[in-house]
C-alpha cells in the first residue's frame, strides 16, 4: 500500500492531498483538537492552516510514514520527528488513528483475497499474493491480474497500491518498490543483471544497516557486488547460513512459499517518553507508562486469541544503549496483573539508575488459547505474587 496511514488521511482530509504531511509523534490527539475548533464544519472543508506544522513539534516520536511529497524532502519512516522537522519544517503532521488504519488494512486484504486466495499477510500494508492457479493470472505476465487487484482496492478503499510481479517473494519485493505510487513492475529472471544488480545492497529485504556497513568496508556497494563475489567468500565473511543467502539472494534465488496461515512468536508494546525519566523522581510516570504497557500488551493478546508464557522488557537509556531482560512462567497467561507482577521482575535485573528514554514490555512464546499445549499447563498455578515491598530495590520503582 502508497504511504498507506498517510493515505488513510488523506480519505478523512481531502484538502490535504498533494502537501507534504508526515504521520506519527505518539498519541497525541491534535486531529481531535482541530476537528473541536470546527465542529459543525465537514474535515473536508477544514482550512490547512489549522493544522499544525512540523517545525513546531517537541518530542520523541518518530515518523510511522510520510506523503510523497514530504518524502522529496528526505523525511522517511521510522526517522525522529525533529529530525524531520530540520528538513521538511513546513510539512503538517497527524497523529496515527490505528483504529482506522486496521479497518482499511482489512478492508484491501480481504479484496485481495477475493481475487487471489493464495496470500501471505506481511503486516499491516503489505501481502505477498500467489496466483499461479489464478484463472488468467498469467496474462500479460500477470500484469493483467495486477491492475484488477490495484482497480478493486481503489474502488473499495480509495486507496492506492503498488505492486511487483516476479518468480520469487525477494524479487516481487524489490519490484514492487520501482514505480511508487500505484505503480505495477513486472520482473523476469532474465532481469536480474539488468535491474537488480545496480541496486544499493540495502534494496535487499534483509540487509540490515550493520550488514550495509560491513559491506561498504569490503567494497560491496550494489547487489552486482554482492554476486561477483565467490559463495565461500561471503560465507567466510558473514557466517555460514547468512553468507550462502547473502550469495542465493544477490543472484535472486528464493524458493520460500506464500505461507496462508502463521502463528505470531511474540507480542510487544513500548513507548518512547517525550523526554528522558528517571526511575526514582518520575516514578509515578514511569508507573503509569509501565501499567499501560502491560495492559495494552494483554488486550492484545486477549483480542487476537492468544497467551504467552514468556515476558520481558526493553529499556533504552538517555546513551541509547539497550537492556532486555525476560522471565519464563510453568503456565500460560494473557493477564495483565501477571504480565506486570513478571515484567515487574525483570525490572530487579537492570540498571535503573540511569535515566530512560524508552520502556517496552514483551510476550513471547505465544500458542493459541485452548491449544493442546494451553489446555495441558492451564490447571497449574502462577507463582505466587510478590508484594510490593519484596519488589524494592535500590534503584527499583516502586510503582513498577
Amino acid at each position: 500500500m502508497d504511504a498507506f496511514f498517510a493515505s488513510v488521511e488523506l480519505l478523512r482530509y481531502p484538502q490535504l492531498k498533494g502537501l507534504p504531511v508526515v504521520i506519527g509523534g505518539g498519541r497525541r490527539k491534535v486531529d481531535e483538537i482541530i476537528r473541536a475548533r470546527y465542529e459543525g464544519r465537514p474535515l473536508c472543508d477544514i482550512p490547512i492552516d489549522a493544522f499544525p506544522l512540523l517545525k513546531d513539534y517537541v518530542g520523541r516520536g518518530v515518523i510511522t510514514t510520510a506523503t510523497y511529497p514530504a518524502r522529496q524532502f528526505g523525511v522517511g519512516s521510522a526517522m525522529g520527528m525533529m529530525k524531520a522537522a530540520r528538513l521538511a519544517p513546513q510539512a503538517l503532521v497527524l497523529p496515527v488513528d490505528f483504529d482506522e488504519v486496521r479497518k482499511y488494512s482489512r478492508q484491501f486484504k480481504d479484496t485481495v483475497r477475493e481475487i487471489a486466495p493464495v496470500v501471505e499477510d506481511r503486516g499491516v500494508d503489505e501481502v505477498f499474493i500467489d496466483f499461479t492457479d489464478v484463472p488468467g493470472g498469467q496474462r500479460e505476465g500477470g500484469r493483467v491480474l495486477a491492475r484488477l487487484i490495484q482497480k478493486a482496492i481503489q474502488a473499495r478503499t480509495g486507496l492506492t497500491c503498488s505492486i511487483g510481479v516476479a518468480p520469487n517473494k525477494l524479487i516481487a519485493k524489490i519490484a514492487s518498490e520501482f514505480n511508487k505510487p500505484n505503480g505495477i513492475s513486472v520482473l523476469h529472471e532474465a532481469d536480474l543483471q539488468t535491474r537488480i544488480w545496480a541496486l544499493p545492497v540495502r534494496k535487499i529485504n534483509g540487509i540490515g544497516p550493520k550488514a550495509e556497513g560491513r559491506l561498504h568496508k569490503l567494497d560491496l556497494h550494489t547487489v552486482g557486488d554482492i554476486a561477483a563475489r565467490d559463495r565461500q567468500w561471503l560465507v567466510d565473511h558473514f557466517g555460514k547460513a547468512y553468507g550462502a543467502w547473502m550469495h542465493d539472494a544477490a543472484w535472486g534465488r528464493d524458493d520460500r512459499p506464500v505461507v496462508t496461515e502463521s502463528e505470531p512468536v511474540s507480542m510487544s508494546r513500548e513507548t518512547t517518553f517525550d523526554r528522558d525519566l528517571h526511575a526514582v523522581r518520575d516514578r509515578a510516570e514511569l508507573g503509569a507508562s509501565f501499567t499501560d504497557l502491560c495492559q495494552r500488551v494483554a488486550g492484545d493478546l486477549q483480542r487476537k486469541g492468544y497467551v504467552g508464557k514468556t515476558i520481558g522488557i526493553k529499556l533504552r537509556y538517555d546513551d541509547f544503549r539497550i537492556a532486555t531482560r525476560d522471565q519464563t512462567l510453568d503456565h500460560f497467561t494473557a493477564d495483565p496483573k501477571i504480565i506486570r507482577q513478571t515484567a515487574g521482575l525483570c525490572l530487579k535485573r537492570v540498571d535503573l539508575g540511569r535515566r530512560l528514554r524508552l520502556l517496552g514490555v514483551r510476550v513471547g512464546k505465544l500458542v493459541r488459547v485452548g491449544s493442546g499445549e494451553h489446555v495441558a499447563t492451564a490447571s497449574r498455578r502462577a507463582p505466587p505474587q510478590d508484594s510490593a515491598a519484596e519488589l524494592l530495590s535500590p534503584g527499583t520503582l516502586e510503582l513498577f
